[in-house]
């Protein structure tokens, strides 16, 4: 009986090792929400410090740097966001973005949706704008994790009331 139950055990163990080593091999080693360079929409001179190792905003928990801090952000939008000028729609829009190690941004990516938190894509003439003003926001700290600069992702969250930026998270 104990050749039986050994033998059961040693095909068990070796089909288990056999299925990881197929999922390896089929998925790359990503991090789920990765940015990966887009040559449509990104800059191709910039550069990651460390291109497999993109840290999140929060992971040195010192929240959002940027020079003058988030009033600063709010009144960059407050100055030159006309809403005037847009489509009068409601929800939410995420900018996402890397900065890299010298501060610089690049790789931004929008998402948008209701105020149900369905996805909805945004007239241009919202979006446009937003993406443009994030764009000009050249005042992102450089950040260290263990005495080392790093590259990281930052979001940017507007919540939209007829066409108006009612608040900008985080």
């Amino acid at each position: 009986m104990k050749p039986i139950y050994l033998t059961f055990l040693l095909a068990s163990f070796l089909s288990c090792a056999q299925e990881s080593k197929i999922i390896k091999e089929e998925y790359p080693p990503r991090h789920i929400g990765d940015i990966e360079f887009d040559p449509k929409l990104d800059n191709p001179d910039f550069k990651l410090c460390y291109p497999k190792y993109v840290f999140q905003y929060f992971n040195n928990s010192g929240g959002i740097e940027y020079n003058g801090e988030k009033i600063a952000i709010d009144k960059t939008f407050e100055k030159k966001y006309n809403s005037e000028i847009v489509k009068k729609e409601s929800g939410l829009i995420r900018i996402r973005f890397v900065v890299n190690c010298e501060g610089k941004t690049d790789r931004f990516r929008i998402l948008g949706s209701d105020e149900n938190y369905q996805e909805k894509e945004f007239d241009k003439s919202i979006t446009d704008q937003l993406l443009t003003i994030t764009k000009s926001l050249d005042g992102w700290n450089v950040k260290y994790y263990n005495d080392s600069v790093i590259d990281y992702y930052q979001y940017l969250i507007f919540k939209i009331k007829d066409g108006k930026i009612l608040k900008i998270l985080p």
